[in-house]
């Protein structure tokens, strides 16, 4: 198998699937259906998600929320989703953990990295919920941070686009698509792959990242068997 241990980094908007507002329930089963395919082949899987579908704090300010607060209220979404993605995968015989950077023991477990790399030893997928527990951090942040503290082989980011491009695709037709591409590339074109924090984080410890479609099914698990897909930056 190419990586022992992963860190899937999973935006809160794919969980809207069709919908305006909230979690997907084909979406949420889908993601279950892929996450257990993976567990199934004896890789160690760490998710971060994000909390767009429910809750976005760097749009806080535009309600008259400050800042902090808006962070904060972003962090419970991550738990909402996280929540959500725990019974889905658990309804599929996977075991799992939700550790949050934020305190709340009736619901789930404090963040430990000895205890977080214990649980995956054991074959837990472990959820990591509320960001990295500070306000101005992004969960993509928290994925970069956490993927290295766990000592995970790469950060699989998840979106609705097959990959880097040189420009959004979504708006320019002329897009064109890299299979791989260096960090140094990806800064000096300015390409927008992650907040800059996470993806410095990545580069300064040499953690590599795949970002791939995760809404086609059966990717995930192609991409962790060896096939090429998505872009590699490393």
């Amino acid at each position: 198998m190419k990586y022992k241990r992963i860190l899937l980094k999973l935006s809160g908007e794919a969980l809207l699937g069709k919908q305006n507002f909230g979690i997907d329930a084909e979406r949420l089963e889908q993601y279950a259906t892929e996450i257990k395919k993976v567990v199934d082949l004896g890789i160690e899987v760490a998710i971060v998600i994000g909390g767009g579908n429910i809750y976005r704090g760097m749009e806080a300010e535009k309600t008259g929320v400050d800042r902090v607060q808006g962070d904060h209220m972003g962090m419970l979404a991550t738990l909402i989703n996280g929540m959500a993605l725990q019974s889905a995968i658990e309804q599929h015989g996977v075991y799992s953990r939700l550790m949050s950077a934020i305190k709340m023991d009736e619901i789930c477990e404090p963040y430990i990295r000895r205890r977080a790399v214990r649980h995956l030893e054991k074959g837990r997928v472990i959820i990591f919920g509320a960001g990295t527990g500070n306000p101005y951090f992004t969960t993509d942040s928290a994925a970069s941070l956490r993927a290295i503290e766990i000592e995970a082989d790469i950060v699989l980011k998840g979106t609705r686009v097959d990959g880097v491009y040189s420009s959004d695709p979504e708006k320019d037709e002329a897009a064109t698509k890299y299979t791989s591409i260096t960090f140094q590339e990806v800064i000096r074109k300015g390409l927008n792959v992650m907040d800059t924090t996470a993806f410095t984080l990545c580069q300064e410890n040499n953690l590599p990242i795949i970002v791939f479609d995760m809404n086609t099914p059966g990717n995930l698990y192609s991409l962790v068997k060896g096939e090429d897909i998505g872009t590699l930056i490393s």
